[in-house]
C-alpha cells in the first residue's frame, strides 16, 4: 500500500542505499541504513550524512523584521550580527515551550527560523498571529528548501574541499552563502550531534546532486548516510535536549 507521509527531496536516495524507513512525524524518514551503532560511531570518528529535509523553514523579512522575531523568541536578537545563528526557544504566555529552533540573521531585515519537522504548520501559525502585526513578511520556504547535515571530525574539510569559498573559516554558529559541488546555498556551521560540522540549507530541486556529491568524496573519509536512530543517540550523548512539548525533530 503506498504511504501518504510526506517525502524529503532525498527520498529516493534513501532507498538506493537501502535505507529503513519509518513514519516520523508525518513523513517518510529513514530510521537506519547499515545500523545504529555503527552510524552512530561514524560520526564520532569521520563523518555522518543526515537528511533534515523535514524541518520546517519560515523566513521573517521587512524593516522590523528584528522586533518581530524579538517578540517571537527568548533570546536577544540585538547580540545577533548579520550571518551569525542563534539557538533558542518560543515560549507561551505560561513559560511552556512551542518550539526549540535556530533563528539566522541573513542581513539587517531578514531572518530563517529553523522549526521543528511536526511542528511546522503550528509554528507558523504561532508566528503569524504573534508577529504578523509589525508589518513584515513572514514566508513558509519549507517545500523549496532542504537542509542537509554534515556532521563529525572530517566533516569540515569535506565540505570545504567541495566549495571554491573559504568554509572551514566559517565560525561555530556563523554562516556563509557559497556553492558546495556547484549547488549554492546557506552553510551554517551548527548541528545537533555534539561534533563539529556544517547543516547545507540548499534549494530542493538541488539535494540529490549535493547528497551525491557528498557522498562520493566522503569515501576517503568513510562517510555513511546516518539515521534518525543514531541522529537520537548522538544528541542524547552530548546532552542535548528534545523539547517536551516541542515534537519530533
Amino acid at each position: 500500500m503506498t504511504s501518504s507521509n510526506k517525502h524529503t527531496p532525498l527520498f529516493d536516495c534513501h532507498k538506493q542505499l537501502g535505507a529503513r524507513l519509518i513514519d516520523f512525524g508525518g513523513w517518510d524518514m529513514p530510521v537506519q541504513y547499515t545500523g545504529i551503532i555503527k552510524e552512530h560511531q561514524a560520526v564520532r570518528s569521520g563523518v555522518g550524512l543526515f537528511d533534515v529535509s523535514h524541518m520546517g523553514e519560515a523566513v521573517i523579512r521587512g524593516a522590523r523584521a528584528a522586533e518581530a522575531v524579538q517578540r517571537l523568541v527568548t533570546n536577544n536578537i540585538a547580540k545577533l550580527a548579520d550571518g551569525a545563528a542563534m539557538y533558542t526557544v518560543m515560549c507561551y504566555p505560561d513559560g511552556g515551550i512551542v518550539d526549540d529552533c535556530i533563528v539566522y540573521r541573513r542581513a539587517a531585515d531578514d531572518f530563517l527560523i529553523v522549526l521543528n519537522a511536526s511542528n511546522t504548520a503550528k509554528d507558523l501559525a504561532w508566528i503569524r498571529e504573534h508577529a504578523g502585526s509589525y508589518g513584515v513578511d513572514i514566508l513558509d520556504e519549507s517545500d523549496a528548501t532542504a537542509l542537509i547535515a554534515v556532521q563529525g571530525p572530517r566533516a569540515v574539510a569535506l565540505v570545504d574541499r567541495l566549495s571554491q569559498a573559504d568554509l572551514a573559516a566559517v565560525k561555530p554558529f556563523c554562516f556563509a552563502r557559497a556553492e558546495v559541488a556547484g549547488v549554492p546555498g546557506m552553510i551554517a556551521r551548527t548541528g545537533y550531534t555534539g561534533e563539529d560540522g556544517f547543516e547545507i540549507a540548499c534549494p530542493a530541486e538541488g539535494a540529490a546532486a549535493l547528497w551525491n556529491a557528498l557522498m562520493d568524496e566522503g569515501r576517503t573519509d568513510g562517510i555513511v548516510a546516518v539515521g534518525l536512530g543514531a541522529r537520537d543517540t548522538l544528541r542524547l550523548e552530548a546532552r542535548l535536549c528534545l523539547c517536551p512539548r516541542a515534537g519530533p525533530q
